[in-house]
């Protein structure tokens, strides 16, 4: 259930794929709100991020960012431990709502597009699927390899994942066997769920020419590994790392110390989600080619001036 519209300023949601610095735009934005007298709070929106131990892996925000922006939703469950977008989007509720309340104005910040939505949307989750099938799907997809899984699925459904993608080709697998119909790709079109905001919202999606995102994110990657990347996983391994964990982009080529693999991943992730963001209605698209954080925060301020103070 919606609660009712708040008469205060909309949240914000900044959104886009690694490195292309949302951290840091969102915290010359914190400055921006603060001179206006606000008193914002960032709320994480990032799949990976949420777990305890990824830090480096995940590129969540650092201690001297949360210093300067406090951070919600970081680092707070455990590695062993499967954590839903259900369960994340119930959490994320809490925190909007409480901030709004308060009269804080939340700054939603992420690289999970499922995750965005269940903040900023009453998302209608799928029933869970039996522990049991669970397992005996993840030793499948194990043993056979994704690619032979991935070939099984119903047409409609296999142009959603990329064969080599473990995880969505499990999840998906678990789904159809237990007979529960997967929803609508929320990265291919899917419901248009930018028009049931829960809340006022201005939706900032960040994109960049592919040469300098490569840049960011090849820099991203070596500082990673520089910070021990590759220590944080085996010692989520060791801690008994769920599935999810373990799909981390890079979580087992940090491992094994190929960055290069790394970077090709999140290249390829980023451009899916700069492909979906363009295309999506009611995302405010804006390309930070060539601009500082300063310069991007201003315009997602710009922005979010003109946001009308009540939902439909």
């Amino acid at each position: 259930m919606r609660p009712a519209a708040d008469n205060g300023p909309p949240l914000i949601g900044i959104f886009g794929p690694t490195a292309i610095g949302k951290t840091g735009v969102s915290l010359e934005l914190a400055d921006l709100l603060r001179d206006l007298g606000e008193d914002p709070v960032a709320i994480n929106c990032d799949s990976i991020q949420v777990y305890e131990g990824l830090e480096v892996i995940s590129g969540a925000a650092s201690a001297r960012d949360r210093a300067r922006l406090e951070h919600r939703l970081l680092s707070f469950v455990p590695v062993s431990e499967e954590f839903s977008a259900g369960r994340f989007g119930q959490a994320a509720h809490r925190e909007i709502d409480s901030a709004l309340e308060a009269g804080r104005r939340p700054i939603v910040v992420g690289g999970t597009g499922l995750y965005l939505r269940a903040a900023l949307t009453d998302l209608e989750m799928l029933p869970p699927v039996d522990p049991d099938l669970r397992r005996e799907v993840e030793a499948e997809v194990e043993r056979r390899g994704p690619g032979a899984v991935h070939a099984e699925l119903p047409d409609e459904l296999s142009g959603r994942v990329h064969p080599n993608d473990r995880k969505r080709i499990a999840r998906l697998t678990e789904l159809i066997r237990s007979g529960i119909d997967p929803h609508p790709d929320h990265e291919g079109g899917g419901e248009l769920w930018t028009a049931s905001l829960r809340q006022p919202a201005l939706l900032a999606g960040l994109v960049e020419d592919d040469e300098s995102l490569v840049e960011r994110i090849r820099a991203r990657v070596e500082s990673m590994a520089r910070a021990g990347a590759g220590a944080e996983a085996d010692r989520a391994l060791e801690a008994g790392a769920v599935r999810t964990v373990r799909a981390a982009i890079g979580f087992e080529e940090f491992r094994t110390g190929d960055l290069e693999r790394v970077v090709t991943l999140h290249r390829r992730y980023g451009r899916r989600q700069m492909t979906w963001m363009r295309r999506m209605e009611g995302v405010e698209v804006i390309d930070r080619s060539g601009l500082g954080d300063h310069e991007v925060a201003a315009r997602i301020l710009e922005l979010a001036e003109q946001v009308p103070s009540r939902v439909a």
